[in-house]
């Protein structure tokens, strides 16, 4: 008799990843295992963290969405150079670029839907397409000087230890929340699995297939956006180059926790316990002194080894 149902074993050894990284850095380097350290896992990845959440739920849905980096840089300098060159309020430029993320996100998913075109080579189009006007609108970096992001980074909650988690993170922890009930406990997130898991089967079961993957992509959209902001929150400035490839790491961070890449299988949770392992990595290669090219050979042995446990826990 199996003990452990064959979908929560990419959740389980995510986590049993992170817990072996974390134990066996807190137990190799002095101040591993402090509030600095894990206040600093989420705040130096907020921006990730905001991404993966949207790219786990298009993945669950079977798809897969390459621009979303290239979003986030047209976010950062649009609102950096309205905000500073323009002098227009931080309020409404976000209002703005919100709008322009969900709207793109939309438009992409109703091509995908409507004409049944690839979402990778869609997406790939809005990837060029985003860059392209994120050098538009600036080609070099804007640094942003404004009251309202002094004030806002200014909050910081205590977590013990004197450590302090700023308005980037906080903002990451809450759409947490919110995708960990939207994704497991609402119709919608119902649907999204049962298209990722045969979408044949859900329009034979009239679920509202074409109006739940416009969806997908337009909250990806709008979390792409909001990613731009939360980085210039964190970095106060904005730049065209910003967030290159980061659709990378979100997917890579989406299936170490455990999100079948063919889609209907996954949890958000195991997206948090991706982002804090490639964060944890990261961070050791920090502690250790050694090159961010160490981080990143890591993070690629894992993600191939996640890629072959899901091939052999769900062939058929």
């Amino acid at each position: 008799m199996k003990l452990i149902p064959k979908k929560w074993i990419p959740l389980l050894t995510t986590a049993a990843v992170f817990v072996f990284l974390f134990s066996a850095a807190s137990m190799r380097f002095e101040g591993f295992a402090s509030m600095y350290v894990v206040a600093d896992l989420f705040s130096e990845n907020a921006f990730l963290g905001i991404t993966a959440i949207g790219m786990t739920l298009v993945i669950l849905s079977g798809g897969i969405d390459l621009s979303v980096g290239s979003v986030i840089g047209f976010t950062s300098i649009l609102v950096a150079t309205l905000i500073t060159d323009h002098q227009m309020s931080p309020v409404f430029v976000w209002s703005i670029a919100l709008a322009l993320g969900t709207v793109f996100g939309a438009l992409m998913g109703a091509l995908i839907h409507v004409y049944r075109l690839p979402a990778f080579l869609v997406t790939l189009g809005g990837l060029f397409l985003a860059r392209g006007m994120a050098f538009y609108v600036k080609p070099e970096a804007v640094q942003i000087d404004h009251p309202v992001y002094d004030r806002l980074g200014d909050i910081a909650i205590p977590i013990g230890g004197g450590a302090e988690l700023g308005i980037a993170p906080l903002i990451f922890l809450v759409l947490f929340m919110i995708a960990l009930v939207v994704a497991h406990y609402t119709r919608f997130g119902r649907n999204v699995y049962a298209i990722g898991g045969d979408e044949e089967s859900a329009v034979l079961m009239c679920l509202p297939v074409g109006r739940t993957k416009v969806c997908v992509y337009t909250i990806n959209g709008f979390l792409s956006a909001l990613a731009g902001i939360t980085m210039t929150l964190y970095m106060d400035s904005g730049n065209p180059i910003n967030a290159t490839a980061l659709e990378l790491d979100a997917i890579a961070v989406v299936v170490i926790g455990g999100t079948l890449l063919t889609g209907g299988v996954g949890y958000i949770a195991g997206t948090m316990l991706g982002l804090l392992i490639y964060a944890t990595i990261y961070q050791i290669t920090f502690f250790a002194s050694l090159r961010s090219s160490i981080a990143t050979i890591a993070i690629g042995v894992l993600l191939l080894g996640f890629i072959v446990l899901q091939k052999m826990i769900h062939r058929d």
